[in-house]
């Protein structure tokens, strides 16, 4: 690897993982507050399901453009560890009950896996050649 692809590589992975803490900041980030149903007293949250859907098609598009531009294998970890990291700051600071550690569990999976299929499928579709016609 020359100087500039690492150069390049690591400008990069620097600019997805602000990027990807963004993402969090913007869907998730501000919202610590849980709802109350009145009539049952169930108590749901902090998120509301519009702002995780948010929250997923943001970060897919985010891991499909970075993974044509940075290979699929630095977008995966790098995006999955700024989310984690992100989400976690968070949950560990507003629950007393220790599920924030099974949550964070469940979200790197997640995030993992989605971010290494949608950055490995955009890295092929965007390597593709072009159908000529014959």
């Amino acid at each position: 690897m020359t100087a500039t692809r690492g150069r390049r590589a690591l400008l990069g992975a620097l600019f997805l993982a602000a990027a990807t803490v963004g993402v969090w900041l913007l869907w998730l980030g501000r919202d610590t507050e849980h709802q109350v149903d009145p009539e049952t007293g169930a108590t749901s949250g902090p998120y509301e399901p519009w702002q995780v859907v948010g929250c997923v098609l943001t970060l897919v598009l985010l891991a499909a453009l970075a993974g044509t531009r940075l290979s699929p294998w630095l977008v995966a970890p790098v995006m999955t560890v700024a989310f984690t990291a992100a989400w976690t700051w968070q949950a560990a600071s507003t629950d007393d009950s220790g599920l924030w550690l099974v949550g964070a569990f469940l979200v790197l999976l997640g995030v993992a896996v989605g971010s290494t299929v949608v950055s490995l499928s955009a890295r092929r579709l965007s390597r593709r050649p072009a159908d000529r016609p014959s």
